[in-house]
This record gives C-alpha cells, sequence and structure tokens, in this order.
C-alpha cells in the first residue's frame, strides 16, 4: 500500500542533473551511479518532505527508493521539472537547482528555489527545506 503524502507535506523537486553536476567529483565518468548515489543521499535525509527526483539522459530508469520518487523525464528535465511544480501550485513547492532559466520559469508557478548545497551529503546542516519567505 503506498501512502500519499497531504497537502500540507512540502514537496522537493530536485534537478538531478544539475545537482550531481554541482560538484566536479567524476560523476562524468558514470552519469548514471552518480544519480542513485543522490538518490541514495536524498533518502537519507531525516525530514517530513515529499522529495522527487528528476532525471535524464543517461540516468533515466533508475528506480524510485523508499523516501525518494525518481521520475525519469522523457525529454527535457528542466521541462518535466515545470510541470511537476504546476501540478504542485497551491502546496509548498521547493526546486532545488542552480540553473537561473529553471528558476525564472518555477517561480510564477510559486515555487521556491534553493541551490544545489541544501541537498549534497557535504551541504550545510539545516531545515530540510529553506525556511519559507
Amino acid at each position: 500500500m503506498t501512502v500519499l503524502p497531504d497537502a500540507d507535506t512540502p514537496v522537493l523537486i530536485v534537478d538531478g542533473a544539475n545537482v550531481v553536476g554541482s560538484v566536479p567529483d567524476g560523476w562524468w565518468r558514470d552519469r548514471r551511479g552518480a544519480a542513485e548515489r543522490l538518490r541514495d543521499a536524498l533518502a537519507a535525509r531525516p525530514g517530513e518532505e515529499e522529495i522527487i527526483l528528476v532525471v535524464e539522459g543517461a540516468a533515466r530508469g533508475i528506480a524510485s527508493v523508499p523516501g525518494v520518487r525518481v521520475d525519469s523525464a522523457p525529454g527535457s528535465g528542466d521541462d518535466r521539472i515545470v510541470e511537476l511544480a504546476a501540478e504542485h501550485v497551491g502546496r509548498r513547492c521547493v526546486v532545488v537547482t542552480a540553473d537561473r532559466e529553471l528558476r525564472e520559469r518555477v517561480r510564477p508557478l510559486g515555487a521556491e528555489c534553493a541551490g544545489p548545497r541544501h541537498v549534497r551529503p557535504h551541504g550545510p546542516p539545516g531545515p530540510q527545506v529553506p525556511p519559507a519567505p
């Protein structure tokens, strides 16, 4: 039985390619493996947010795990993130990306934006979702 998050649970939409690419740790040699490591790090985060990891390209098809739904974009990952943000209008939604153009596309939908350091394993400690403005 799948438990669906309620409308009060914040949703965190993670731009997998952008976050993986934010640290020069050799991810380009194994894009799929890098996305799986990010997924696993996200699953280990404490907190109550719903996490959606959007992957594209070589990372498509990695499995979801408890705590992280993996969404394989059929085309552009950015376009899929915008679609997901639109699906969550009226609910607290944070898009994690450093991509300025993507940030400009999701903000009119009411999404907040945070940089990759908010979810990378070496990122700063603190709230799971950035504080509301």
